[in-house]
């Protein structure tokens, strides 16, 4: 017997029945025994699938509560989820669900054709999202709690496009789930049963089931859930409904900072407000803070199960680009390469350790053990700390972060390789005025290419953000280090204009 992902609303359901579990786009209100009722149904409707504990499911659609209910109904008979990209090109997909090899595949109707190009030549059948939402008024059959799993056993898989042109699925299990939850319940709290928490972005990455459904859920807070974001709405939402807690990326809080309703919206509620995904302009830091609200800037990744470390509020005013060094349990270090501890203000990598990083990668043992040794796991991040916390300076890695989606260089050059006349390609970022970083490709030819039809390609075969935002066409070689690797940032060095404000892609 262990404690599951999913003992949390259940709990919750028995104790608070009135609470609200989740207020869907404003208007739609399910509350925690309905919830447990409804998650229940869609577990039962699942299982009528022959699916079978460890077996995996893809679900990809916009936010809705039929992803949740779907999602939450294969975890309690014991299937591993595997949120699919709504952003991704039916290429793109096709790799998640050959690594993944789902036994089957929820699909709203926005997406369902390019699922179907995904999975097309596979006996993977594909259902829709949208059914399960009759599911609300089903008569309840009660789902007997799974007595048999394991701490261990997977209950998620979420990818990253980590440092390689291919996603790398991360995994996370019951204990890594409640460890996190546990760490931040004592760490942080403003995480408390009853309190409210606001969720706009995607349900793709660690931030949505993981961070902002399981978490809250857990701990008896009720969910805000919106359809997407909008710098408008949801600047009302936080201040009509007395949002609690707002976790998000900068590009968020500079468009709501932006919103001719900022300068009177009653923010006096917002008790935690953090901000990660990229550094944050100190500007934005400043907008928030003369409304009475202190944005705490947060570090983490998708290995360390989304946040692993939050600027501790007495410091975020004088230090704001700081991230802190940790929670209650979970260390941060910077190290040199040879893994001694650096000095103050010694640049060095920053490493972590604790109960809530994930405990592997999907099929991939050696790209794990390449990042967690010693039981460290290695960031690809720069820092510099000093005796108030760590601040991020650089990465090692060249990974772009546009809008809080990580995006890696070699993936983009790969397809931008494949055009004809193209020679040599090398993408590094360009600053955006909206996302923080965009793509940039830097392209050799010896013919007529023209950065349209480079955008037009790009845009066929990759999600939206990470299509180059600018594309320069040269006719003479990329310089090259002595190694023969292209000399990526002498390239960036040399194109200072990428640091002005980019052209649109679409």
């Amino acid at each position: 017997m262990t404690e599951l992902v999913t003992d949390g609303l259940s709990y919750w359901a028995l104790q608070s029945p009135g609470r609200a579990a989740i207020v869907f786009d404003g208007t739609d209100t399910v509350d925690y025994p309905t919830l447990d009722r409804w998650t229940d149904s869609a577990a039962l409707h699942l299982a009528a699938a022959a699916l079978h504990p460890g077996d995996r499911i893809g679900i990809i659609g916009d936010n809705s509560l039929e992803w949740i209910v779907s999602a939450i109904g294969a975890l309690k008979i014991g299937v591993v989820v595997v949120p699919l990209n709504n952003r991704f090109t039916p290429e793109e997909l096709r790799y998640l669900i050959e690594d993944s090899t789902p036994c089957l595949v929820l699909a709203d109707d926005a997406h369902r054709d390019r699922i179907t190009t995904a999975v097309e030549g596979s006996s993977i059948p594909v259902w829709r999202l949208e059914d399960f939402a009759a599911l609300r008024h089903e008569r309840h059959r009660k789902v007997a709690r799974r007595e048999d799993a394991h701490p261990d056993d997977i209950t998620q898989i979420v990818y990253t496009s980590g440092t390689s042109s291919r996603p790398k699925g991360v995994i996370f299990t019951h204990r890594s789930t409640f460890n996190l939850v546990a760490d931040f319940a004592i760490a942080e709290p403003a995480f408390r049963p009853g309190a409210r928490i606001i969720y706009t972005l995607s349900m793709s990455g660690a931030p949505g089931l993981l961070w902002h459904i399981l978490h809250p859920l857990t701990r008896g807070m009720t969910i805000f859930y919106e359809r997407g974001f909008d710098a408008a709405t949801t600047l009302h939402r936080l201040s009509a409904e007395r949002i609690q807690i707002h976790c998000g990326v900068p590009v968020l809080y500079e468009r709501m900072a932006a919103d001719p309703e900022f300068p009177s919206a009653d923010l006096s509620a917002l008790e935690l407000a953090t901000i990660a995904g990229a550094p944050a302009p100190m500007s934005t830091m400043k907008s928030w803070l003369t409304k009475g609200v202190t944005v705490r800037q947060a570090y983490g990744m998708t290995e360390l199960g989304g946040i692993s470390s939050i600027n501790p509020e007495e410091q975020a005013v004088s230090r704001p680009e700081l991230i802190g060094c940790g929670t209650v349990f979970t260390r941060l270090r910077v190290v040199r390469p040879d893994g001694t501890d650096c000095d103050p203000d010694e640049p060095g990598e920053i490493i972590v350790s604790g109960p809530g990083i994930a405990p592997g990668y999907w099929r991939n043992d050696h790209a794990y053990s390449a990042a967690m040794r010693d039981g460290w796991f290695h960031s690809g991040d720069i820092g510099i700390k000093d005796a108030d916390g760590i601040r991020v300076v650089d990465r090692l890695k060249d990974i772009i972060i546009t809008g809080g989606f990580n995006v890696a260089p070699s993936e983009i050059e790969a397809v931008v390789a494949a055009i004809p006349g193209v020679i040599e390609v090398c993408v590094v970022s360009a600053f955006d005025p909206s996302f923080g970083e965009a793509p940039a490709a830097i392209i050799y030819t010896e013919g007529h290419l023209t950065p349209e039809a480079v955008t037009e390609h790009c845009r066929a075969h990759l999600a939206g953000y990470k299509v180059p935002r600018r594309v320069i066409v040269e006719h003479t070689p990329l310089p090259r280090m002595a190694s023969g690797k292209i000399a990526r940032r002498q390239i960036r060095d040399a194109h200072p204009e990428l640091e002005k404000q980019t052209q649109a892609a679409g």
